[in-house]
């Protein structure tokens, strides 16, 4: 379902008020280098500083509490939320929020098709599953050394693109991005599944892509970790009170 304006306005108030002063100290005001912004970006850029555009602070704010009240809400209906980072600085940060908040994650690569495909990529998720099942049983003893060791990296593979989801039954509800620029595949497969999709934007990005854009340094290891652990609270306490 994709949220509308309305909906957003009508979420329960559960997000702190954000000092600005934590998101300049984490980072979250740069932006990329003016000649590779992208225009639609401008009504959350305050200026540019030496070619380097610099974000306004107080609107990533209201966008990141706009998120929290969300996550929150998702969380308190037990929604299936799968956290994308694929990024290097993000990979790491990203599965242990994922994991400490009781949402899915993607570290590894986004597979194409995962959603406009679901069905086959389903079937993948099924059968590591299955062998890693069968390997804890010792299934797979009789076999050779050499049959076990191919069979091994096998399942190593499918855990690489799919530990993270193994609980997943059916399309998440949402998905978050690091960067939508990277994960574009990511973002056009859910917009084409009607999926609504959150995340940190950059200036080089597209923020009508989002249901829920925020704003901020994507390429920062503690701008990013600062967003993510926020919406990993948002979605643990909507969970907690559920």
């Amino acid at each position: 379902m994709i949220m509308t304006d309305n909906n957003l306005s009508s979420l329960p108030d559960k997000a702190p008020e954000y000092d600005l002063r934590d998101l300049l100290e984490a980072g979250c005001h740069f932006g990329h280098q003016r000649n590779k912004w992208n225009p639609k970006m401008e009504e959350y850029i305050y200026t540019d500083k030496k070619g380097v555009h610099v974000f306004d602070l107080a609107k990533t704010a209201q966008q990141l509490r706009l998120a929290y009240n969300y996550f929150y809400q998702l969380g308190k209906q037990g929604k299936k939320v799968i956290m994308v980072g694929t990024k290097r600085h993000a990979r790491e940060v990203v599965e242990k929020v994922a994991q400490e908040s009781g949402m899915m994650y993607i570290v590894s690569r986004w597979l194409g098709g995962f959603l406009t495909n679901w069905d086959q990529i389903k079937k993948s998720l099924e059968s590591m599953i299955k062998m890693q099942v069968a390997f804890e049983a010792g299934e797979y003893n009789d076999l050779t050394k050499f049959e076990q060791s191919q069979l091994k990296k096998e399942i190593a593979r499918l855990e690489r693109f799919f530990e993270g989801i193994r609980d997943l039954k059916s399309y998440p509800d949402v998905i978050f991005v690091v960067d939508p620029v990277k994960e574009k595949i990511a973002v056009k497969e859910a917009n084409l599944s009607n999926i609504p999709v959150v995340g940190i934007v950059d200036t080089n990005a597209n923020p009508d892509l989002l249901t829920i854009p925020i704003p901020a340094n994507d390429d920062a290891t503690k701008s990013v970790a600062f967003i993510v652990e926020e919406i990993g609270k948002a979605y643990l306490s909507g969970s907690e009170a559920r």
